[in-house]
């Protein structure tokens, strides 16, 4: 108690502080043509409730200081272009907002429409080459979403189509768009492809429980779910596109964020006096470790993770950047402080995990006559060992069943330009990437079978092989768009084709040939028709292309995997702070890669931390997901904000019997509700509530899994029964309190955070194990005697989830 009268003493006097005068904030950026990049002198940016206004000067800069703080709608207006408006900006006293204008040319010849330049188009997130299957958040709505914590992963969860692993309850950030796979996603920073977004990512896939980028760096985040640009390669399911802020040109500035599970610091300002160098940079500490031990949980996660980016303007045309985001993970084990049957299953079902990863890359951008070009230079690697025992703790650690140690470098050269001529808008380039991998593999897959005697009746599976390969990628694109019919309707055609020197048909770029097609119709002022067909490859991961047996490359002849999509839909923009979307899909995928040894769709793993392809496949599986999506935004006006998303949807693959079976994503509905809603005196609330139906399991196989389980410490799936069972439906609710004071040059943020606040029980598949004794220091038997490696006197047990998780985070963010 006096704890926490002296915290509410404290956050009084803050209170107190924070009142005695008017606070006030400033606001600084530049306006440029979206198509061109040429900046936008005489732009007219205007603040509701006419606090505010300043006009961009002839290179289409701006700055506007003393502005009291708040939250702003703010409107971006020149003649001959879209007016922009961006909500809910909060201008406080602590950081200087920066922001990169983009904005479109106006199109003013819809005969039969009045059309006025008030940002009808505001809400709209599409493009002439993406006019539907898209989605774009701000900053602010990332940092404001209830139970994410700060993680983009878990934001976008709230957009329609969106899903997750949800037998993980909520532990991982794996992304699951219309039913496919987690890795058929690609994610871009600034233009520059970041192969990894998660802490403890899964090889050859991509989900993980925590996001490695820093939300202090985005100016928005644009989600594709179809329609990709055809400069994007691999991308089957969606294109994630982080654009980053540049930092401030007039101070240094920064904030430090502080919660029961992490620590960080983001610092940005100029790095000349003249301005036209900037920099971003931070770095995070989690403390998930302290956390867990705290609970008594038998696992550590520990990590870091830095980033930055540096902005140099050459000249008037020409602009330098270049970025940075990587990562350290380790994944180890302590001994629970008192033994549960779940905590000792965890100790020896999860491999130590020891991880890092980076991004660096340099672009420049080049302003030419009717528009621009980008060259781009980048370098990713990823480093990954995993390491398991029958006893992962000791001291006597017994068998080890798992020994991997990897390692995955691209480098990446692209090259695009974008023109603008005679109505036409023209994108073409081309990309090369060297590949590098390296993999060291040690797997016992199940033990050897004895009987009575102890002589062996089955040896045991295993696999070993250390391998090396580096190949060459080429990828080459042109996409063309252009608005007929009076301006009402939109065209935009692509094609891409991918080549690499490593499969037995890798240089035939008519099998990667992925031609695109997407319509717009203007119906009226209000109401939008939109359609798209395409075609898209995806080479399979390179965990399965460096799978080695008797010093063998097994999968050389392994193809690109490929999906066609099929869209329709219908867009409303009834003012411009609201959007209505209504969308039908279906997508049809072939060239899959099925697992040899047992006959599955590797597009059904990737939801957990085993690496993903690192076996003999074949490339003949296929796979269908359809169905439909509705989605309503109302960006925040007085007052208030919401999102409300629906998606039913079916997702199937076949496996070795080509039969076409539920896939581990189809879970058939999927629910979100946003809402905000802002208070007086800086307070606001925030609530989301979540429901996604039940996605399909595998059941044990009996006999293998008593068999293996005291070797291996989990049981075996019978994968001739995969995906016939279901778990029940899962939902949850989370909630956001935010409280700011805003003193002369700083701004105090406190705010909790809980997740399933009404403590619903999150569904998870059961899991095999062995009973154990009342105390939990020695497995039961049948027979009263110790238990046999083999476990033939076991007694089998399953694990049921019966506890609802609820996760308060209460933290605070500083901003000087």
């Amino acid at each position: 108690m006096r704890l926490i009268n002296k915290l509410l003493l404290g956050i009084t006097f803050l209170f107190s502080l924070s009142v005695s005068a008017q606070k006030t904030g400033a606001i600084s950026g530049q306006i440029i043509d979206k198509q061109t990049q040429q900046p936008i002198a005489n732009t007219s940016i205007s603040f509701s409730n006419n606090v505010a206004s300043v006009v961009s000067n002839e290179i289409g800069k701006f700055r506007l200081n003393q502005i009291p703080t708040g939250s702003y709608t703010i409107k971006f207006t020149s003649v001959g272009y879209n007016t922009i408006t961006l909500f809910n900006v909060l201008i406080t006293s602590g950081n200087e907002n920066t922001f990169l204008i983009e904005l479109e040319p106006m199109v003013t010849e819809l005969k039969g429409i009045t059309v006025t330049n008030t940002g009808r188009k505001t809400a709209k997130a599409a493009s002439l080459e993406t006019p539907l299957s898209v989605q774009r958040l701000t900053t602010e709505e990332i940092k404001r979403n209830p139970g994410s914590n700060f993680d983009i992963s878990r934001v976008i969860q709230s957009l329609p189509g969106v899903g997750g692993t949800a037998s993980t309850a909520g532990f991982r950030n794996d992304i699951v768009i219309r039913g496919g796979a987690p890795n058929e996603n690609v994610y871009y920073l600034d233009g520059i492809e970041v192969p990894v977004i998660n802490h403890f990512a899964t090889q050859g896939s991509a989900g993980g429980p925590a996001g490695i980028l820093n939300v202090s760096f985005m100016e928005d985040v644009k989600l594709s779910t179809s329609a990709f640009d055809a400069k994007f390669d691999n991308a089957l399911s969606s294109v994630f596109e982080f654009k980053q802020k540049r930092g401030n040109t007039n101070k240094v500035q920064g904030n430090v964020r502080l919660s029961a599970t992490e620590l960080s610091t983001t610092l940005d300002g100029p790095m000349s006096k003249s301005g036209k160098t900037t920099f971003l940079a931070s770095a995070r500490r989690s403390y998930l470790q302290l956390l867990f031990q705290a609970i008594d949980l038998p696992i550590r996660p520990n990590y870091w993770d830095f980033q930055y980016k540096i902005t140099h303007q050459i000249d008037a045309k020409t602009t330098l950047s270049l970025l940075g985001v990587g990562a350290i993970d380790e994944f180890s084990f302590a001994a629970p402080k008192k033994a549960t049957p779940e905590k000792l299953f965890a100790l020896n079902s999860n491999p130590a995990i020891q991880q890092w990863n980076y991004t660096i890359g340099i672009s420049l951008k080049k302003i030419i006559s009717n528009g621009y070009w980008n060259l781009s230079i980048s370098r990713n690697d990823f480093s990954n060992k995993n390491e398991k025992y029958e006893n992962n703790l000791g001291p006597i650690k017994g068998v080890q069943t798992l020994n991997v140690a990897s390692k995955e470098t691209e480098n990446k050269i692209r090259f695009d330009v974008n023109k603008n001529i005679n109505g036409f808008k023209f994108t073409y380039g081309a990309m090369a990437q060297f590949v590098g991998y390296q993999n060291s593999t040690f797997q016992l897959l199940k033990i050897a079978i004895t009987d009575n005697s102890g002589n062996i009746v089955k040896p045991a599976e295993t696999f070993q092989f250390n391998s090396s390969i580096n190949f060459m990628k080429l990828g080459l694109f042109a996409q063309v768009g252009k608005r007929f019919i009076d301006n009402r309707l939109g065209v935009s055609a692509g094609i891409r084709t991918d080549m690499n020197s490593f499969t037995n048909d890798g240089w035939n770029a008519l099998a990667t040939a992925s031609p695109r097609l997407s319509f717009s119709y203007v119906l009226s002022e209000t109401w939008n028709l939109n359609a798209s067909i395409g075609h898209y490859s995806k080479i399979p991961p390179y965990s399965l292309l460096g799978f080695q047996s008797n010093g063998q490359l097994m999968n050389k002849t392994a193809k690109y995997i490929q999906n066609t999509h099929y869209v329709i839909g219908v867009e409303n923009l009834p003012s411009p702070a609201t959007r209505f979307t209504l969308e039908a899909f279906y997508k049809q995928y072939s060239n899959v890669p099925v697992s040899i040894r047992n006959g599955i769709s590797l597009s059904n793993l990737g939801g957990d931390f085993a690496i993903l392809g690192n076996e003999a496949t074949q490339s003949i599986g296929k796979g269908r997901a359809y169905g439909f999506e509705f989605f309503a935004q109302q960006k925040l006006t007085n007052k208030f904000y919401g999102i409300l998303s629906y998606t039913f949807f079916r997702s199937e693959y076949t496996n070795a019997n080509k039969v076409y079976t539920a896939s581990s994503w189809d879970n058939k509905h999927l629910l979100s509700l946003t809402w905000g809603y802002q208070l007086k005196h800086n307070w606001e609330l925030g609530l989301k509530f979540r429901y996604q139906g039940g996605v399909p399991t595998t059941p044990f196989d009996e006999i293998a899994s008593k068999q293996n389980y005291l070797t291996l410490g989990t049981g075996l799936l019978d994968y001739q029964q995969i995906n016939t069972q279901r778990l029940s439906n899962f939902n949850a609710s989370d909630f956001r309190i935010d409280k700011k004071w805003n003193f002369k040059k700083t701004t105090f943020d406190l705010y909790l955070d809980v997740t399933n606040w009404y403590l619903a029980k999150s569904p998870a598949a059961p899991i095999y194990t062995f009973k154990r004794n009342d105390t939990n220091t020695a497995f039961a038997t049948t027979n009263g005697l110790p238990i046999q490696q083999n476990g033939s006197n076991a007694i089998p047990y399953y694990l049921l989830s019966k506890d609802a998780m609820v996760t308060p985070t209460i933290g605070f963010i500083v901003e000087f």
